[in-house]
């Protein structure tokens, strides 16, 4: 049984008032925020049975606004990056918010993480709706988004399905930031991935080719120390692991990603999803950011997952998937965090 508790809500500086909700089902528990669909508490046991959280955050809602590393958020309308802000579909051409080099980077400058959800129970969790209209950072069309977040014994549940009414690219990712151990750094964290294909990219992100992690830093078959690799050349240019990895997923099921674990607290974390790609991100540019109780975080102090469809296929149609999501049709997206421990 999952029990709901209704927290004190925040002042938005904006307007209004931020919702605050706790779901807990005696092994996992959430704290969850009306803007931007938040994570901003995830608790879970260690190898002794004492949960703590596990992912980073902030303590109100102008220390969330303030920064722009999507601590916990859901990135959208369409997250990564789409090159130069711009895209084409059906002889339209269409001009995004350019937020990060020259890049449209999660959506916008004022993406879905920052926007105000509508947030109520589920008897499992917790369901978010936001309506985005027409024009929306420049992408097209009003788009209809519900997203939940359920608990299942270990599970996390994370499941988002959206609809538009002109063709419209949709990508919507959970942007957690795990630190399973509570240290000031992920060097310590162990990841092993099942993918053998990453995408290449330029200097600001955009892919170029595939290619296989065969005889090279990306090749995480085996468990890996996320800090073994940090010197190579091959991730100088990002400052750590900032790469999507391709799911080898053509019918869209639930499908074994990788597994994120701690030596130290013995937690594991093993993602499963229907998405064709999932962007590994080492927290490279987080230092200076506030998290809670005013603490300046660190580079590399945290990993984010992040499940999705590919950077900029919206334009590369030769990437897997197909970005566009035309009327009638349902945009699904569907991930599962599964937590262990080791003895």
């Amino acid at each position: 049984m999952v029990r709901f508790s209704v927290l004190e809500p925040w002042t938005d500086p904006r307007g209004g008032q931020i919702e605050r909700v706790r779901i807990d089902n005696g092994i996992l528990a959430l704290e969850v925020l009306s803007l931007g669909g938040i994570i901003r508490s995830l608790w879970a046991p260690d190898r002794d049975g004492n949960r703590a959280n596990l992912v980073l955050g902030c303590d109100s809602a102008e220390d969330y606004l303030t920064q722009d590393a999507h601590l916990g958020a859901i990135a959208g309308r369409y997250c990564n990056r789409i090159a130069n802000g711009r895209m084409q579909h059906h002889g339209e051409q269409y001009q995004l918010d350019v937020n990060q080099a020259s890049n449209c980077l999660h959506g916008g400058s004022e993406g879905f993480n920052r926007k105000l959800w509508h947030l109520g129970p589920l008897s499992d969790g917790v369901r978010l709706t936001l309506q985005s209209p027409d024009g929306d950072m420049g992408f097209p069309g009003n788009c209809t988004v519900q997203l939940d977040y359920r608990l299942a014994g270990n599970n996390l549940y994370v499941e988002i399905l959206a609809s538009v009414d002109k063709a419209c690219p949709i990508s919507l990712t959970q942007h957690s930031y795990f630190n399973l151990d509570g240290s000031d750094s992920n060097h310590g964290h162990w990841l092993q991935i099942d993918a053998q294909r990453y995408l290449s990219m330029n200097e600001v992100g955009i892919p170029t080719g595939i290619e296989r992690v065969d005889d090279s830093v990306l090749d995480l078959r085996r468990p890996t120390p996320l800090g073994a690799g940090l010197a190579d050349a091959m991730l100088a240019e990002t400052q750590g692991y900032d790469h999507c990895y391709l799911m080898d997923n053509p019918q869209a099921e639930l499908k074994r990603f990788g597994r994120l674990s701690s030596p130290v607290s013995g937690r594991a974390l093993s993602l499963y999803t229907n998405q064709p790609g999932v962007q590994l991100y080492g927290a490279n540019f987080l230092q200076g950011t506030l998290g809670r109780q005013q603490e300046v975080l660190q580079q590399h102090q945290a990993v984010c997952i992040e499940p999705q469809m590919l950077p900029d296929s919206p334009n590369q149609a030769d990437l897997l998937g197909n970005a566009w999501v035309e009327p009638g049709e349902l945009y699904h997206h569907i991930s599962r965090y599964q937590f262990d421990t080791d003895a």
